[in-house]
């Protein structure tokens, strides 16, 4: 009887796991399917040159290449910006953003 038991346990144990797997695995696929839907996105909002731009400026600081590519496609979405975007353009716009956040700086010494 200890054996069934243990059987009925560990077919539970299995199939918790097979269904985490489950989720794990619609998971990735759902991040997958966005990050083909934004690169779509910025394939129409960016000249290749920028889109380069912004790859070569992920591998330094990412947290800001990532928001500034939401932005940039809620911006296009809204019909706010002129399309497509060029890697002077977007010099620009990264000057700007770097001088904001050097503005937010403060040292303070007593």
């Amino acid at each position: 009887m200890s054996t069934s038991i243990d059987e009925d346990e560990l077919e539970k144990i299995r199939m918790k796991k097979m269904m985490e797997l489950q989720q794990k695995a619609a998971e990735e696929e759902e991040r997958r399917r966005r990050e083909q839907e934004k690169a779509a996105a910025l394939r129409i909002i960016l000249t290749p040159e920028a889109r380069q731009r912004l790859a070569n400026l992920r591998l330094v600081r990412p947290e800001l290449v990532e928001r500034l590519e939401e932005q940039l496609i809620r911006l296009a979405q809204a019909g706010r910006i002129n399309l497509p975007i060029s890697d002077e353009v977007l010099k620009e716009i990264l000057i700007r953003l770097d001088s904001e956040r050097r503005r937010e700086i403060r040292i303070i010494r007593k």
